[in-house]
């Protein structure tokens, strides 16, 4: 059974990755293969799984009704016009340099949000300023990339940061010290590469004319939504260091306090205008697919974790016949390659278990880029991935073909960045 449920495994996965050419929805696909891995294994450990899969499903809820809440935050200053305080700033429309503002301003972003909540701001962003999908896809493309790049070197930026941070592991002030420049280089490769290769200019989406509803916002009412969306994501990582509860109820509670302010600001409205801007009606707006994706593909390797397949993967990459401290830099190389496959959180949480190495040793440093970074070359390696994927509708074979060939140099450009500052 432990043979099966790896085999299980792999052809779900290919049943995603080829999602277009079988015409079998990737949701649909990630939802039975999460049930069918959990089933395999009561069959195999069922004194054990029972218990497991109640923990499991509470840490996975934790990231679904953080994606929702940020969903929902994201569309409300969407359906407000208040991203136009950012679009109307950005007038180049020739595709290098709005390459370079795109990739720079996530990367920044990430860090001081997170990988996942800015993934869902640019790519709210990219619908105002692109009107080609294709166009669109290769830059969302870049925003995983930098998404990824800049929450690793952030003790905030990233679900595996955090978890290390928390558990003691690294320090904030070190994490940035040794990893900014690694991730930086991640991102700057990739970039670079483009800028080369990218021709032309995107071109604007023309502006919706309003014939439906009668209202007009006024600047005042969309800098209020704008400003109050972007201050509530920025408090969620300050809610947490303060209150040292989950990063999903700060999200939840900041989404109410958006609720009510709008809720205020439009009741003199008439009905059918009021309805259009009320977050009821918004939260028809949030793709749901995308939710229940991650919700299937997470329980999946979940099933994984607690049936010790994971921990098999880790104890065999323990046994690599090589002198420490290449070692420990080729495991955790593989460890970035991996967790493009399956999830980083019970990769990094496993070698958490395995490795006893102090606060700011090596090791954990080099495991926040790796774990973060190597989740950009496939697209449903990482949060940030999976979330654009729903959002955006892009294919993994088309990701796969266009920009794994360029995360993955990134990613090894990085490497070997970190390592040279280690001999150095």
């Amino acid at each position: 059974m432990f043979t099966i449920m790896i085999v299980v495994f792999v052809i779900g996965y290919v049943f995603i990755a080829l999602e277009h050419p079988l015409h079998i929805n990737k949701t649909a696909t990630a939802l039975l293969l999460g049930t069918i891995m959990w089933v395999l294994g009561i069959s195999y450990l069922p004194e054990l799984v029972h218990d497991s899969l109640t923990e499991h499903l509470g840490e996975v809820a934790e990231i679904l009704f953080f994606l929702m809440g940020a969903m929902t935050i994201v569309e409300i200053v969407d359906v407000h016009e208040g991203f136009g305080i950012i679009t109307d700033r950005i007038h180049t429309t020739k595709k290098v340099p709005f390459l370079w503002i795109i990739g720079l301003l996530t990367f920044i972003m990430s860090a001081v949000l997170d990988n996942l909540t800015t993934s869902i701001v640019m790519i709210a962003l990219l619908r105002k300023l692109i009107e080609d999908k294709k166009d669109r896809w290769f830059f969302a493309g870049i925003v995983i990339i930098a998404a990824n790049a800049g929450g690793a070197w952030s003790p905030i930026g990233d679900v595996t940061t955090i978890m290390l941070w928390i558990g003691e592991k690294i320090s904030s002030v070190n994490i940035i010290i040794k990893t900014l420049l690694p991730s930086l280089v991640s991102l700057l490769v990739p970039m670079l590469v483009l800028s080369f290769t990218m021709k032309g200019s995107i071109r604007r989406p023309e502006k919706n004319v309003k014939n439906q509803y009668r209202f007009e916002l006024s600047q005042g009412e969309k800098n209020l939504v704008f400003f109050l969306g972007v201050g509530i994501l920025l408090f969620v990582p300050v809610f947490k260091t303060i209150t040292h509860l989950p990063p999903y109820l700060g999200m939840l509670g900041g989404l109410g306090v958006l609720w009510i302010v709008t809720g205020f600001m439009h009741k003199r409205r008439p009905e059918s205008d009021y309805n259009h801007l009320s977050v009821n009606n918004i939260l028809t707006r949030i793709d749901t697919s995308s939710i229940l994706f991650f919700l299937g593909i997470l329980m999946a390797v979940n099933a994984l974790q607690t049936c010790g397949q994971l921990a098999m993967l880790s104890a065999s990459l323990d046994k690599i016949p090589v002198d420490e401290p290449n070692k420990y830099y080729i495991i955790i190389t593989i460890i970035g390659f991996v967790s493009s496959i399956v999830d980083n959180v019970p990769l990094v949480a496993g070698a958490m278990g395995m490795y006893d190495f102090p606060m700011d040793h090596y090791f954990w440093e080099f495991l926040a880029y790796a774990a973060g970074t190597g989740g950009s070359i496939l697209i449903i390696g990482s949060a940030a991935g999976v979330a654009v994927m729903g959002m955006e509708k892009i294919d993994f074979i088309w990701y796969l073909k266009k920009m794994s060939g360029l995360a993955l140099l990134g990613y090894l450009s990085g490497c070997t960045v970190y390592i040279l500052e280690q001999m150095l």
